[in-house]
């Protein structure tokens, strides 16, 4: 067993950091599809999406959750919701890398934690920690410092993460598996992508078929590009903790930090630098309080265990030395 749970659990990280890999390296993707505009690229994403995992469905033979959804039309109404949402998110995301505002756009997915925290406040009226609050003060602090930094508020990033935190937020109360919820939004995003492309052929706008067969299997397989990470995500989610998937989610605005800043060149005055920092000291205080508090909450619930296994008169078993990936990624 031991080494099955070490087995499932480098299956794990190695699917996390493939997934997470994968979103930090698509700016080097999306460039590829000019002169194809923003928009066009949206519209295939969402119309090959919906081809992909169709095709990935039918393999799998799993289809039983679309005729319940069907049968729920607030679940269905969240869907439209959700694909209404992430539609925002994928459109303004390509349209900033393809206009030279990577490093932008990553703040956007830096930031988005914090978002998330703040709406939990605002919508779920969650209460926080005095560390929590520290770390949405430290981000609001960013956030005016980057407005001083660009001359104006840094919109890209703003609506990247408040679109994306909703977009979580409503999928949580969708709840379905990562596959079947993109196949869901990708049926609702089918019609007017279709439409749209339909229209820009007629009016000689498209460049589907006008700039070659390499550019229009780049532009086929945006579906693949969508979906892929999503199933990476899938298998990592079900084998590692969520502390992990936690601390794995910033690989993804780093990279795309990185490559903003050394691939594209863009500019980094020292004043974005200070920006940047302030959100980086946000995050470290929010991971920080995280891990603790996943710590503490596992401490209490081996010491409650521990405690009813004498109150039964259960033998305690020995404890089993984890594995060291376990260790290390729990800590």
């Amino acid at each position: 067993m031991a080494g099955t749970s070490k087995g499932e659990s480098r299956t794990g990280l190695l699917n996390g950091f493939a997934a997470y890999g994968m979103w930090g390296l698509v700016p080097l993707f999306w460039p590829l599809l000019k002169p194809a505009g923003a928009t066009e690229i949206l519209a295939h994403r969402m119309v090959w999406s919906l081809v992909f995992v169709a095709v990935a469905l039918v393999f799998v033979r799993r289809w039983a959750w679309a005729g319940e959804l069907l049968r729920q039309p607030r679940r269905l109404a969240l869907v439209t919701v959700a694909a209404a949402v992430i539609t925002v998110n994928w459109g303004v995301y390509i349209w900033a890398v393809n206009s030279g505002h990577v490093v932008e756009a990553s703040l956007g997915y830096f930031i988005n934690p914090l978002v998330t925290i703040a709406m939990g406040v605002l919508i779920l009226k969650e209460r926080l920690r005095r560390v929590q609050w520290a770390a949405v003060g430290v981000a609001v602090a960013a956030v005016l410092t980057l407005t001083l930094a660009y001359g104006r508020p840094p919109w890209i990033s703003l609506i990247l993460a408040f679109s994306f935190a909703t977009y979580g937020l409503v999928k949580k109360k969708v709840n379905l598996g990562g596959v079947e919820s993109l196949a869901a939004e990708a049926a609702v995003q089918f019609v007017p992508a279709l439409g749209y492309l339909l229209w820009l052929s007629a009016t000689g706008g498209s460049t589907f078929t006008t700039e070659g067969a390499g550019h229009a299997a780049l532009l086929a397989s945006t579906g693949i590009v969508t979906a892929l990470p999503l199933v990476c995500f899938g298998a990592a989610a079900i084998r590692v903790p969520l502390s992990t998937l936690g601390l794995l989610q910033y690989l993804a605005p780093v990279f795309q930090f990185l490559l903003g800043v050394l691939y594209f060149h863009e500019a980094m005055p020292p004043e974005r630098w200070a920006g940047f920092a302030l959100v980086w000291l946000a995050l470290t205080l929010l991971t920080g309080d995280a891990l603790r508090t996943a710590r503490r909450a596992r401490t209490t619930l081996a010491r409650s265990t521990d405690r009813a296994r004498r109150t039964t008169g259960t033998p305690r078993r020995p404890a089993a030395v984890p594995a060291p990936e376990t260790m290390d990624t729990q800590a």
